[in-house]
């Protein structure tokens, strides 16, 4: 068995998301299990270089998780022809042009969702990277969450017959900041930022509904900001301008309907912070992040409507949890490691690409279009 080194320039990912799911639980633990298993036995070994603006910040936090190296100069991370991959969760609006400089130097990208904040710019880095010839991907971690797996699966199977319609809650109560401290960053709330959940969230249900429902043909939506003040990290108040609430109707092929609200001015009472609810002629199937429960149509309830009496049915008897047959690794980590054996060739191909992520920036920007004239807005096919 041998060992190959594989260069990762890691940017951004003092944040949150980045260092928590992309440095700590995919790469620190892919190194720690001693690497990437190949199937001639070798082992691919990530050896990332964490980039930022605060060297002291890196270090540290590169002493905490066994990372030898860190750097302030990105340009001679990319200089550097060990380096063979460059991968980016910083900030939406810098996402674009730091991957033109990576594809520019012949560098693989692999990225946080969304891959920019408009489509043209979207589809300019997918078709950059297609004309360098470079492999490429973007972070689509909800396919791999157990619920949703499990539900690909009862709707692959036939067991819920001819697909109906799709019903997705998303979102949880984020605090203003006052009267207890927020738990997302206060850019989310600022337009110029490029916060908003509508260019969050609808990145997201693009793949998800492309992938497990039907390829999504258009969208109608409609946008609020909810609560306009809001507190920063300093606990100073501003004016949030940016949407907080997206409320959407998509229409799918074959004629299916999803309808999912994306909130975060929304107090939970359901079994997860999202949950997706698909109804076919034959079942139906409940998901959330990590559990899936269907129901037949041969053990559906027949209730009758009465307003004058309490409900005798409890509707939540009658449902069958999906078991859990498999290992479920962290999402992220599972798509890394699929990104890892693209770029050596063991997997040809990686189908979720810089053009599949634009996908998802081309219903956002449908989205805020359809807010802004309420109207429907259809998505055309995307090609590089």
């Amino acid at each position: 068995m041998a060992q190959r080194r594989i260069g990762l320039i890691m940017h951004g990912v003092t944040g949150r998301m980045g260092m928590n799911q992309h440095l700590i639980r995919s790469i620190v633990a892919i190194r720690e299990d001693g690497g990437v298993p190949l199937r001639n036995g070798d082992r691919l070994m990530p050896d990332p270089i964490i980039i930022g603006r605060n060297r002291e910040r890196l270090e540290s936090l590169a002493k905490q998780y066994g990372v030898e190296r860190v750097g302030t100069d990105l340009d001679a991370a990319l200089a550097d022809p060990q380096n063979e991959i460059f991968f980016d969760a910083s900030t939406t609006q810098m996402r674009a042009s730091l991957l033109r400089k990576a594809i520019s130097a012949g560098k693989a990208v692999y990225c946080e969702k969304p891959t920019a904040d408009n489509l043209e710019d979207a589809l300019e880095v997918a078709r950059l990277a297609k004309q360098a010839g470079v492999k490429n991907g973007a972070v689509q971690d909800k396919l791999f969450l157990p619920g949703l797996v499990k539900l690909k699966m009862a709707i692959k199977s036939g067991f819920l017959g001819k697909l109906l319609s799709v019903r997705g809650e998303f979102g949880y109560w984020v605090f203003e900041g006052d009267l207890q401290p927020a738990q997302r960053p206060s850019w989310n709330y600022k337009k110029a930022e490029g916060g908003g959940i509508i260019l969050d969230m609808l990145c997201h249900w693009r793949y998800v509904l492309d992938n497990i429902f039907g390829e999504t043909k258009a969208v109608s939506c409609l946008g609020a900001t909810h609560i306009p003040t809001r507190y920063d990290e300093q606990g100073h108040a501003y004016q949030a301008d940016a949407d907080d609430a997206a409320y959407a109707t998509f229409e799918l092929e074959g004629g299916v309907i999803a309808q999912i609200n994306s909130s975060w001015a929304t107090r939970v009472r359901r079994d997860d912070l999202v949950t997706f609810h698909a109804d076919g002629t034959h079942a139906s199937a409940v998901a959330g992040l990590m559990k899936c429960y269907t129901q037949s149509r041969v053990n559906t309830p027949k209730p009758v409507w009465s307003p004058d009496t309490p409900q005798p049915i409890n509707f939540f008897e009658g449902w069958e949890e999906i078991p859990d047959t498999q290992d479920y690794p962290n999402g992220f980590r599972a798509q890394w490691e699929l990104f890892f054996k693209h770029l050596v060739g063991e997997l040809e191909e990686f189908p979720w690409s810089l053009l599949s992520a634009a996908k998802g920036v081309q219903l956002a920007e449908a989205g805020l279009q359809s807010w802004a004239k309420r109207r429907w807005i259809d998505l055309p096919e995307l090609k590089v």
